[in-house]
């Protein structure tokens, strides 16, 4: 057995137990009962653990989330260093879904709306893959519009990318309809009536669904695109009859592209590209895998995330 973290937050190891749950990784929590004989259930941290041959996964899975850091040196940059990302110590940290996202959007010198843009993290990726194309993001939360503008001067790209912030219910006057060539989307994985959701306040505005639920947030995409844009999405797998309905009211030329998180394992991410006002039949993609035997990135994986390389869609 392998230690992952300690906490004396027993919200946070219910919602760490389910997310590695999710995963299929069994979580093991010791002290619990110490904590209730000392007479305070917050007084001496509870201990979470998974067998040794889950523990690299387990690891990577709570770092990807944003749950704890990462084994080994700290990732403040994507892409292999080009850029350099500020992101606050506690709450959302950015994973892999921004990079990917942005990897599978049209590489094409237009104009983008990255919706949720967070940080920063997936804009930043997409101009720095294809210069010359113009970036704008929307951000709900404050505090990441000002990371993300950060972000945006220390990589000098303050003339091709910006983030305003705002609601996609209520979205600026900036940003109208069929405004963009390609719109991309990181939408809040679960459902508000799921439960589960993370005990920071800025991680569950970022995880579990608002006021706008799934289909506002296609709806809004839908919305900023030109005809026979493309909106590129990323979501959980579990969701995709959802989202195939909620995109087939006014899309077509539906492309899924499965991320799978190693061989012979069930994708659990899913990146759906659609094109606004078409009707060309759905394909699924080959996908990518993500992790090998060893649970190291595979060299697929690794030309995206490391070198930069489009996402075959």
């Amino acid at each position: 057995m392998k230690e992952l973290l300690r906490t004396t937050d027993p919200v946070r190891i219910s919602w760490l137990t389910a997310l590695l749950a999710d995963q299929e990784i069994e979580a093991f929590i010791l002290d619990s009962h110490t904590s209730v004989l000392e007479g305070s259930a917050s007084a001496i941290p509870r201990r979470l653990l998974v067998a040794d041959q889950d523990f690299d996964a387990a690891n990577r899975l709570l770092a990807e989330a944003g749950e704890i850091e990462m084994c080994g040196p700290k990732a403040d940059s994507l892409l292999g260093g080009r850029v350099r990302l500020r992101q606050p110590e506690d709450g959302y940290r950015v994973a892999v879904d921004p990079v990917l996202l942005a990897a599978a959007t049209p590489a094409v010198a237009g104009t983008v709306l990255d919706v949720g843009a967070g940080v920063g993290a997936a804009a930043l990726c997409y101009a720095v893959r294809v210069p010359g194309a113009r970036v704008s993001g929307l951000e709900l939360q404050p505090r990441f519009v000002d990371l993300a503008g950060e972000n945006i001067e220390q990589n000098d790209l303050s003339d091709r990318v910006e983030v305003f912030e705002g609601d996609l219910l209520e979205p600026p006057p900036t940003l109208r309809p069929a405004m963009f060539d390609h719109v991309m989307a990181n939408p809040p994985y679960m459902p508000s009536d799921r439960g589960g959701a993370p005990p920071n306040p800025s991680k569950a505005v970022a995880m579990v669904e608002g006021d706008a639920d799934l289909a506002a947030w296609i709806d809004f995409c839908l919305d900023m695109v030109k005809p026979k844009g493309s909106i590129t999405m990323v979501h959980r797998a579990d969701r995709l009859d959802e989202l195939l309905a909620l995109f087939r009211e006014r899309a077509g030329g539906i492309v899924v592209v499965p991320l799978w998180p190693g061989r012979d394992r069930p994708a659990k991410r899913v990146i759906i590209r659609a094109r606004r006002d078409v009707r060309t039949p759905l394909r699924l993609s080959a996908g990518l895998t993500l992790h090998g035997e060893d649970n190291a990135y595979t060299a697929e994986a690794l030309a995206i995330l490391r070198d930069g390389e489009a996402l075959a869609v």
